[in-house]
């Protein structure tokens, strides 16, 4: 217990695990979104827009969140404009757009000479220098943005899976791209100074994507990625400050760790569980490994010995040959 208790007499490890919290939380919630519409490439650009913004704020005197916000939604309003025109593909319209944004940015840094305001931070991250403030905001957009999934969680259930049937069903997908975007933006915003912008990617998609390995479960997965997003956070947090390094990077690492855990498991599932048959003998369900490599270990028998499969959560039965091929 002295391991956990310790850095809490601190008041910047205090506001470092609130943030981290809220943060874990909010990045596993986006994540999902990111895995399942294959956004993880504009995750990564806009945060690349969100630090060039920063910069020009920084010049300007406007404040890093809203200097950093306003760079990130005009890059996501001008992607978007580029890809309705058909003619350029949304990969290339991101790196296109993103990378002009932080080109900006680097050019103002070399041609200022020296900033006050460390740059490294916005780059890499310090969850250690969270202030009061720093929680209202990442406070205020967790909840906007939580409050903003579910009131719309039927038609982004709908347009993550298949987003030409659901314009058919009357689902207006291209607002509904629009205000993924938009809270994907405040996401990253509100993350840069746990995770700075070069890791942000991996701390939106790490978590969804270790929880996609666990379940194949949409309303399971809304559930499951906030939790990891959570854990992952505090797990590196902790470790960041007994190892004295980077709290970005350290959660970032930690991410992996947990995802090549998730993805051994499903290894594990795929390889043991997955090819298990349920069968049933005198009325009695069980199940057992069935092996493909030469002769089956079990009969099968005219009558009610047919395997029963399990798929999507709906078990059926049917004949099972075994005078062809095992």
């Amino acid at each position: 217990m002295d391991f956990l208790i310790e850095p809490l007499q601190f008041e910047f490890f205090r506001n470092a695990l609130y943030a981290s919290i809220m943060v874990g939380a909010l990045c596993g919630l986006m994540g999902v979104f990111i895995v399942l519409q294959g956004m993880s490439y504009i995750g990564h650009g806009l945060s690349h827009a969100a630090f060039g913004g920063a910069v020009v704020g920084y010049l300007l005197n406007i404040n890093f969140y809203a200097a950093a916000a306003i760079a990130a939604v005009f890059a996501a309003l001008l992607i978007q404009r580029i890809n309705d025109g058909k003619r350029v593909r949304s990969d290339a319209a991101i790196g296109t757009v993103t990378t002009a944004f932080f080109a900006i940015g680097v050019a103002l840094i070399n041609s200022q000479g020296k900033f006050e305001r460390n740059f490294e931070t916005a780059l890499f991250g310090n969850i250690l220098g969270i202030t009061d403030f720093d929680l209202l905001i990442v406070g205020s957009v967790t909840l906007i943005c939580f409050f903003a999934v579910f009131a719309n969680y039927r038609g982004l259930f709908f347009m993550s899976f298949d987003r030409e049937a659901a314009s058919v069903f009357g689902v207006r997908v291209s607002r509904l791209q629009f205000l993924i975007t938009l809270l994907l933006a405040l996401c990253i915003i509100v993350s840069m100074n746990m995770v700075g912008a070069t890791m942000i990617a991996a701390a939106l998609v790490v978590p969804a994507a270790s929880a996609r390995m666990l379940t194949n479960s949409y309303n399971r997965l809304i559930v499951i990625s906030p939790i990891f997003g959570m854990f992952i956070s505090l797990v590196g947090l902790f470790l960041s400050y007994y190892l004295d390094a980077a709290s970005g990077a350290t959660i970032v690492l930690t991410g992996a760790t947990v995802f090549s855990l998730a993805w051994l498991y499903r290894l594990y599932q795929d390889r043991f569980i997955s090819h298990a048959h349920i069968h049933l003998h005198d009325g009695v369900e069980h199940a057992h490994p069935h092996s493909h490599d030469g002769d089956h270990a079990h009969d099968h028998k005219a009558g009610n010995q047919a395997p029963v499969h399990s798929h999507d959560g709906i078990v059926h039965a049917h004949s099972h040959d075994h005078d062809d091929k095992p």
